[in-house]
């Protein structure tokens, strides 16, 4: 199954580290971070398990849920959370998805069988609280995510929603944003008292808070 933005993230229920779930009714009205994992005990993931961790304050802030995923079961990943705690130092609290016999890493396209047809590959899905797909990113098993990049993204995406904008090229918070050819400079007189810079007439760059 391919997963497109804007599509409705599939609902799933399984085993956790915190007990079954509904993904969908976990989500609530919340933001979620899901995320895959070709295994447990292996070291680029207990590396990521461990910054997510360590980020919960700043997941939190931005009302983000995150929820991991390895094809190992509960016993795995309750085993697997004592060595990321040890090694990364911190205390993992977020749920890690069971799926042994691989039903959500197929529903969600995370088994790329030309890399291996057991692993899932290295998948993010940034998914809001409606439940639509907002983002999605796929890496290799053998790199590491950037989480300042997973960070950012969720920062445009919630302030894209807010202020009807768009954010450039290596945008950071506090940055300049555009304002989307699809708001006339009529309406952008209400929704941007503040003014904005016009580059080129489908180019309107302006400050928000």
């Amino acid at each position: 199954m391919t997963i497109r933005i804007g599509d409705t993230a599939p609902n799933f229920k399984a085993e956790t580290t915190k007990g079954p779930i509904d993904f969908h009714e976990w989500i609530g009205s919340s933001w979620a971070f899901f995320f895959s994992h070709p295994a447990d005990f292996t070291p680029v993931c207990t590396t990521e398990m461990g910054r997510t961790s360590q980020l919960s304050g700043q997941f939190e802030a931005r009302n983000v849920k995150p929820i991991g995923l390895s094809t190992d079961g509960v016993e795995e990943h309750m085993a697997w959370i004592e060595d990321v705690n040890a090694t990364q130092d911190t205390t993992l609290t977020f749920p890690i998805v069971a799926d042994k016999d691989l039903k959500v890493a197929e529903l969600y396209d995370m088994i790329h069988p030309n890399a291996s047809t057991t692993a899932a590959v290295r998948s993010v899905f940034i998914i809001d609280p409606n439940k639509k797909i907002r983002l999605t990113m796929t890496y290799p098993m053998n790199v590491g995510r950037n989480f300042d990049e997973i960070l950012r993204v969720i920062d445009a995406l919630q302030l894209a929603d807010a202020k009807t904008i768009a954010t450039p090229a290596d945008w950071r918070p506090g940055g300049k944003v555009i304002i989307p050819t699809s708001v006339s400079n009529e309406d952008a007189k209400d929704k941007f008292p503040q003014g904005w810079e016009e580059i080129r007439p489908y180019l309107r760059v302006t400050d928000v808070s």
